[in-house]
């Protein structure tokens, strides 16, 4: 059974998303970020980073969340498979242009506007976040025009990479009028059924 050592509050939440879109049976080990919960022994022979998350898949040991999930969507089949070295290209693209240009923006506007506590959020961090976002939101948008997926003309690997990292801005109440095209495609990202298998799984524990 694939294991992924990691919890729904990290960026191991999009290897569970995908893990229920793919629809194997797997085993969610549960790790903090804290230390002395990664720094053991026998994590670090797993993940000598001391981070999650990490998938054990028999033999093959895996760590990076983006690099996990591209993994998972082509070792098993089915729709999120990438059927053509193009679409899987476009899925490497699209990952690792969202971590480089969304996600630290992102996670400095979530801590500023709902994470922190009030006494140590500054809304100047907030608004600059907000205001460099809308150069990659425009790219976005632009790459959105005329279809409904970033690949393929399917739901694939590359819209739930970006869309992992995307959902932040809900949560931080960023304001997505001014690229519908984006906030079309996210809702429709985020009312996937293993979206919500992933969400009520996670609720439970």
């Amino acid at each position: 059974m694939l294991q992924l050592y990691g919890n729904a509050k990290s960026r191991a939440m999009r290897c569970l998303w995908m893990l229920e879109e793919i629809g194997e049976p797997y085993q969610l080990i549960e790790k903090s970020t804290r230390p002395d919960d990664l720094q053991t022994a026998e994590y670090l022979r797993l993940n000598p980073n001391a981070r999650i998350p990490t998938l054990v898949d028999g033999e093959v040991v895996l760590w990076e969340s983006m690099a996990i999930n591209i993994y998972l969507a082509q070792k098993y089949p089915g729709p999120m498979q990438s059927d053509s070295p193009e679409m899987l290209g476009l899925a490497a693209q699209w990952s690792f242009w969202a971590v480089l240009e969304l996600e630290e923006l992102l996670l400095d506007l979530l801590q500023h506007r709902a994470v922190l506590p009030d006494f140590a959020r500054d809304p100047s961090h907030a608004e600059r976040s907000e205001l460099l976002l809308q150069k990659p939101l425009g790219v976005l948008n632009d790459a959105l025009v005329g279809r409904q997926f970033f690949a393929g003309g399917r739901f694939t690997v590359a819209d739930l990479n970006v869309a992992s990292i995307l959902m932040w801005g809900k949560m931080a109440r960023l304001d997505f009028s001014a690229h519908a095209n984006v906030a079309r495609w996210l809702d429709v990202c985020l009312t996937r059924p293993a979206y919500r298998r992933f969400r009520d799984r996670t609720a439970k524990k």
